[in-house]
């Protein structure tokens, strides 16, 4: 059945900045504020924006994403007539087929899919960006601008516009050129990674990328700059919400931090554009006797008997007694053990904190060193008794008690 509009959700990243939280999982499935993963932000903003046709595009560690998404249900997106799809690379004919090598590539292989609805636009989301956005409204931006590409963008410091693609526009917003992190920036417009696309135009674009042997295959890179050097229409779509690229510790800790700010512009709680998600049935948070909380998300499942603030836990974990939590992200089924102390930390699904250790440490103002930042305990790792786990440390592996590091 035709369609206006069909959404490709690129959920292939490896997420290398992560490291040690996305060595079993895509970027798109790292767990988030409490009681989401990453991708459910864009799924949520597909159905609220009344897009009911998406493809996910999945690549590495694909096995927890396909499982989490599953038929789409949580997004109201468990559909007959469209609904949402997982869309690994796949071999063609006889032994023709390769990874995704970019996202263009990305989309060239799934136009067999696309053309099944016959869209008038196509709409390119990443999946590891936190924000909401109507993508409703960007789509009558494109039609009322007449463009055959639509790049959604926002205002950044202009000192640092230099690491961003930016974009640079007449006085109705209509793009004339791309610089993708230049040394001097003309503007301060950035690309967000969200494109919308004439379908049949963007098919030809992506059929010539693809004839290059020398391309890179990338929309930022290739596609967009060849629709500049054509002359053809691309309009910006100026974003002014809260947004942010989690593709890094400081940025994921800062974005479920912000979850606790009531300035910070995420709004968990607008029930007028409700996130989805897959939430496992959990029974209902448990405070034990000793229990001291403060400005903190607790989730389902969670018990805690020792002191935890300004914090994020998921469900299932455990704060047992006199333990503290200060200013970290405890994942599912994370357990910090009595006496032991976690501070400016991520702590992954499953691991343990060993009683007595600690982890990570609090910033020094007066001092501020190159050897801080946020400590991260990988998935399933055990802290030992006692260990001492330095600031910004990545920790893959188990840690012996006595004070290991």
């Amino acid at each position: 059945m035709k369609k206006e509009c069909v959404a490709m959700l690129l959920a292939g990243g490896q997420g290398s900045r992560l490291r040690a939280l996305t060595s079993r999982v895509a970027k798109p499935a790292v767990p988030f504020g409490g009681k989401y993963r990453i991708i459910d932000f864009p799924l949520s903003n597909c159905v609220n924006s009344g897009i009911d046709t998406v493809g996910v595009l999945t690549q590495y560690q694909p096995l927890e994403l396909n499982a989490y998404i599953g038929n789409g249900q949580p997004w109201d997106l468990d559909r007959s007539d469209g609904g949402v799809h997982i869309l690994p690379p796949y071999v063609t004919e006889g032994d023709k087929g390769t990874w995704y090598k970019g996202t263009a590539n990305a989309i060239y292989q799934n136009m067999g899919f696309i053309s099944l609805y016959d869209p008038d636009y196509v709409l390119i989301l990443s999946g590891d960006h936190i924000y909401k956005m109507d993508y409703g409204q960007m789509l009558e931006h494109h039609k009322a601008r007449e463009a055959v590409c639509t790049i959604s963008v926002m205002e950044v410091p202009l000192e640092e516009a230099s690491r961003f693609g930016i974009m640079n526009v007449d006085g109705e917003d209509m793009i004339y050129e791309f610089e993708e992190k230049p040394k001097k920036p003309k503007s301060n417009l950035a690309s967000m990674g969200i494109y919308i696309f004439n379908w049949k135009q963007l098919q030809e674009y992506l059929i010539a990328d693809e004839a290059d042997e020398k391309s890179a295959n990338d929309f930022g890179k290739n596609i967009i700059p060849a629709m500049l050097s054509n002359g053809e229409r691309l309009a910006a779509y100026r974003f002014s919400g809260y947004w942010k690229d989690v593709g890094t510790i400081d940025s994921l800790w800062d974005a479920n931090m912000d979850l606790l700010s009531v300035h910070s512009g995420i709004a968990p709680y607008d029930t007028e554009w409700p996130i989805y998600a897959r939430t496992p049935t959990r029974p209902p948070h448990f405070t034990g006797p000793n229990a001291v909380i403060r400005h903190s998300l607790m989730t389902g499942g969670s018990v805690v008997d020792g002191e935890v603030e300004n914090s994020v836990l998921f469900h299932s974990v455990t704060v047992e007694k006199g333990a503290k939590v200060r200013y970290s992200i405890l994942m599912p089924g994370a357990v910090v053990r009595e006496g032991a102390e976690v501070s400016y930390a991520i702590v992954a699904e499953k691991a343990v904190i060993g009683a007595g250790a600690t982890v990570g440490a609090p910033p020094d103002p007066e001092h501020p060193s190159e050897d801080w930042g946020i400590a991260v305990v990988a998935e399933g790792i055990k802290v030992g008794d006692g260990a001492a786990v330095a600031p910004k440390a990545m920790v893959t592996r188990n840690v012996k008690g006595g004070g290991a590091k």
